[in-house]
């Protein structure tokens, strides 16, 4: 028999097993771990708060919660008798020795009074003694006198359990301050030497109140006695910061801070001054640059620094070194601190972020709002900066003080540093935040008022013509911001730190200035000429209103090309010598410098606007009229109704050939050079997915890909302009040249597609874009008919290809088909009386629809007399109204004019470069391009996207495409009496 287990027993148990586990091992993973909520403020007086728990836990017997409240203590009067990591243990002390000795571990009894805590309590002079020489614990501890006279000159320490050498000042023959002279500060001081009446208020003007700071209440006489006297040290620069926290100003108090450091500042004239610069006296700090006239322009714009700066080569640099001292508010030294990461810029960024500020050529602004709770907890007390720039020099390494412009501070009330150069009054120690002077009762109060740098701006200016990336030395600009506490959890400040750099741009506006009052000239008189050739078209010799409506409308256009030549080189210039140059010799306009060039790119779209919408009337008023030169081929028979009988008469002409020229005329309407479309996807193609747009920035780099870890400085107007612009215009004359030289020859030609139209339907068309003047296509079939079969038309067709006819040409011999015109006055007055009969209504609108079949009867015979009409013209069938054939001079053609004026004969110029486009878009290329560019760069300057501009840009194209089509098929239908309908 076997002696294992049944196998149906396993399988009993194996299900119920498995659900179990799975059961456990899920609720093991389900568990969550929650504690209570506890911080040190929520314990009570008998509790503290155990930082291993994070919990408050009891206190033992006799015990109360200590100061931090992080641990016990024993209750007043009773004595510690163990202590170990986790707990202590009290005990009472005895009746004879009630008091508790300093560290708290035995009794003791007292000579005199006890403090408030239990322990014994000496009068003012006299030292605590609880032990003898041997460290024992005495019965009765002892109140020692500290002998402040001669020798020994001692007074008890801070701690009071010790006699020390009293301070300096002290010294004379004891270390009593008498009368007269003055204790402050632990000092004293002579009689006389400085007034006691100080006056401790820091002023807000933003705010326009005092603040009475309990910090200066305390240490102002004293900082200034002991500078003045003992020349301390750290006294004159604790005096100095007490200047600075005040905005450097001066009123007519000289017993205010500055006031003091001023008095101060004078009488050291006679010393030796510091470092050979006579605006920092001995042992003072440096605050001020001096109060001469135009002072700041010497010190700023003089002499160069003596380093250079370039982009490029193998002398690259492009780092800008600036060093700082750090004081505290005592007028302590700390440390010399490189300026960056965080001392300066107090909006959190990455490190490599906040490098990119100190890196030449690159334009950096970060703004930031701060809150004010975490402005109090981070900045306790100001931290004061005397900042350098680092020339380097190995060994004999060189600073250059930095100046500084407090746009807050105030020379009697004025604001100086808010007006012209001339009047600044500069300086050099600078903070950041200031929560220390606005307290006013105490300094562990909550601040009335803190006052923060809200914006810190170094502004570097090149030198002007230099070659060597010279720059002058550069300018910290700081504004501070008084901000008055009242919720300090939901109040925020808004912080910014920038690095500018500039260069005089007299000379580039002087230069632009020109060339605009050059090529405006010459705008006026190419206006003028365009004038005079309109007034000889319109056959009118009078100077009129009209006339002068018509110069402006000219000057518009031509000086709208002054405008957009003018910008589009300006910034092209920019964009080339900026990115390109190796040492720094050229440096951006600020935005505050391009206002004006942005208003010429506006005056540039608004008259190119003008003269667009000025062509687009011209273009849909055009006079159209087909010339029909079939006639009827064969005789049919047809009865005529009044008599009853058949009567022989030739077959109506076919009106189709007329529809279907007049439909293609229709749709090249808005036919362009270019594709609207693809000039839209190929530029966002460049600038957004090739990075173009990053050539833009303000920064000396010509990388087209940017990291996102990287510093992205803002784009500069002018470099986005000429960028947008040239790479508009680039793709436009690419595609011009790829339609005319490729498409127009191989593939498709809708110019002079259409004048073949014309040719093999027997129609020419007569254009007229001025009274006297238009365009003339002769479409006059060499065959004599169009309406035929189709067997005759490809045989015609045939001959004409293999030279078996005549030629095409409006002259014997000749193929040029098309003509530019030049009516005789005549002509034209003959033209509108049968243009008169086309257009007339008889009787009121009201007796149109009944009378409607005899007004259409009426306009087909007027239809038919000026085809007849004109068709004679050009057959020379009127003696009075004829016309010459010839060429036109190269001058005529470069001005647009004609110099012969039609008196007797109308005059026919051969135009092989089919000019009659002009009253199409396809003639306007030049117009339109423009306009679409200046459209598009407007829209992108004032939204900064171009994906935005491409996008209206689109949307007005189509617009102004609709418009024209709907006006151009209405012109053309009331012209030329072609039905709407018919029109597709």
């Amino acid at each position: 028999m076997a002696t294992g287990t049944p196998r149906s027993s396993v399988n009993r148990y194996k299900v119920p097993l498995t659900v179990f586990l799975f059961i456990h091992i899920g609720l093991l993973r389900g568990q969550q771990y929650v504690i209570p909520f506890k911080a040190p403020s929520d314990c009570g007086a008998e509790d503290f708060f155990d930082i291993s728990s994070l919990s408050c836990v009891r206190c033992g017997s006799n015990q109360r919660r200590s100061a931090t409240g992080l641990s016990c203590i024993c209750k007043t009067g009773y004595q510690t008798l163990t202590t170990d990591k986790a707990s202590i243990t009290c005990q009472q002390c005895p009746a004879d020795r009630p008091a508790v000795i300093t560290n708290g571990f035995g009794c003791i009894r007292c000579p005199g009074s006890v403090n408030d805590e239990g322990k014994c309590q000496c009068p003012p002079g006299n030292v605590l003694v609880e032990r003898d020489v041997n460290g024992n614990l005495l019965e009765e501890a002892s109140c020692e006198v500290c002998n402040g006279n001669s020798l020994a000159l001692s007074v008890p320490n801070q701690s009071g359990d010790r006699c020390e050498r009293c301070q300096a000042s002290f010294i004379n023959t004891s270390c009593v301050c008498n009368p007269p002279n003055v204790l402050a500060g632990g000092l004293c001081f002579p009689p006389g030497i400085l007034s006691t009446n100080v006056n401790p208020s820091v002023n807000y003007a933003q705010l326009k109140f005092s603040v009475q700071s309990a910090w200066f209440l305390k240490n102002m006489y004293s900082s200034s006695a002991a500078c003045l006297v003992f020349s301390n040290l750290t006294a004159c620069q604790a005096l100095g910061n007490m200047c600075v926290m005040n905005m450097h100003s001066f009123t007519g108090v000289s017993t205010d801070a500055c006031g003091l450091f001023n008095t101060i500042f004078r009488s050291r004239a006679a010393l030796s001054s510091t470092q050979d610069i006579s605006y920092w006296r001995v042992n003072l700090p440096w605050l001020y640059y001096g109060d001469e006239p135009g002072l700041a322009g010497r010190v700023l714009q003089t002499d160069p620094v003596p380093i250079g700066f370039s982009f490029r080569g193998r002398n690259k640099n492009t780092d800008i070194k600036l060093r700082a001292a750090v004081y505290n508010v005592r007028g302590e030294f700390l440390r010399w601190e490189q300026v960056g990461g965080g001392n300066l810029q107090l909006c959190p960024e990455t490190t490599s972020k906040q490098a990119a500020a100190f890196s030449f050529g690159t334009a950096y602004r970060q703004s930031c709002d701060l809150s004010v709770a975490e402005l109090l907890g981070t900045h306790p007390e100001p931290l004061f900066y005397d900042v350098f720039m680092d020339l380097g020099g190995g060994e004999k390494r060189k600073l250059l003080p930095l100046p500084t412009l407090v746009y807050n501070q105030q020379y009697n009330g004025r604001f100086i540093n808010q007006e012209s150069m001339k009047n600044w009054y500069l300086s050099r120690r600078m903070f950041v935040v200031d929560t220390l002077s606005g307290r006013e009762k105490s300094m562990s109060s909550l601040p009335k008022v803190i006052r923060v740098a809200t914006s810190v701006k170094i502004r570097f200016q090149l030198v002007p013509r230099t070659q060597e990336g010279q720059v002058f030395p550069p300018l910290m600009t700081v504004t501070y911001r008084d901000v008055p506490i009242t919720d300090i959890n939901t109040q925020t400040v808004t912080t910014t730190f920038a690095v500018e750099y500039e260069m005089d741009q007299n000379e580039a506006r002087i230069k632009t200035d020109t060339a605009l009052g050059v090529m405006g000239g010459i705008a006026v008189l190419y206006s003028l000429l365009k004038t005079v050739s309109w007034k000889r078209r319109i056959a009118s010799p009078l100077i009129d209103v009209e006339t002068m409506v018509k110069f402006l409308l000219f000057y518009a256009g031509d000086l709208a090309n002054v405008f957009f030549a003018v910008t589009v080189g300006t910034g092209l210039y920019w964009l080339i010598f900026y990115k390109a140059q190796q040492f720094v010799s050229v440096l951006l306009p600020l935005p505050a410098q391009e206002e004006q060039f942005v208003t010429y790119i506006g005056c540039a779209f608004a008259l190119k606007a003008v003269q667009f919408l000025h062509k687009l009337v011209l273009q849909v008023s055009i006079d159209v009229f087909f010339i029909d030169w079939e006639r009827p081929r064969s005789k049919t028979s047809r009865t005529v109704q009044a008599a009853g009988e058949q009567k022989r008469d030739p077959s109506p002409v076919s009106i189709w050939r007329t529809y279907f020229v007049a439909n293609e005329w229709n749709e090249i309407q808005t036919i362009r050079k270019i594709s609207p479309t693809f000039q839209i996807i190929a530029v966002l193609f460049f600038l957004e997915v090739l990075g173009f747009s990053n050539l833009a920035l303000r920064d000396p780099w010509s990388t087209l890909q940017r990291s996102s870890q990287e510093y992205k400085p803002s784009y500069s107007l002018m470099l986005r302009y000429g960028l947008a612009a040239t790479l508009w215009l680039c793709i436009g004359l690419l595609q011009v040249i790829f339609f005319t030289v490729f498409h127009e020859h191989f593939v498709e030609d809708k110019i002079r597609q259409f004048v073949d139209l014309c040719s093999i339907s027997n129609i020419s068309v007569l254009l007229l874009s001025h009274r006297c003047f238009g365009y003339y296509i002769h479409g006059r079939s060499v065959h004599g008919h169009a309406d035929t079969n189709m067997e005759e038309m490809n045989n015609n067709l045939n001959r004409e290809s293999e030279s078996l006819c005549g030629q095409r040409g409006l002259l014997p011999n000749t193929e040029i088909q098309t003509f530019q015109v030049s009516l005789t006055n005549r002509l034209r007055l003959q033209y509108d009386r049968i243009r008169e009969q086309i257009g007339r209504r008889h009787g009121p609108s009201r007796l149109i629809d009944a009378c409607s079949a005899n007004q259409f009867e009426q306009r087909a015979r007027g239809y038919q007399t000026m085809n007849h009409f004109l068709g004679s013209i050009i057959d020379h069938a009127h003696p009075d109204m004829d016309y010459i054939v010839k060429d036109k001079l190269m001058f005529e053609r470069i001005i647009g004019m004609e110099f012969l004026e039609p008196s007797e004969k109308s005059i026919f110029y051969n135009d092989e470069a089919h000019s009659f486009s002009d009253v199409l878009f396809y003639g306007n290329e030049a117009t339109l391009l423009i306009f679409d560019t200046l459209f598009f760069c407007v829209v992108d300057l004032g939204s900064q996207s171009f994906v935005l501009a491409a996008v209206l840009t689109c949307v007005q194209q189509m617009i102004f495409r609709l418009i024209r089509n709907t006006l151009g098929r209405k012109n053309l239908v009331s012209k030329t009496l072609v039905d709407e309908r018919f029109l597709i």
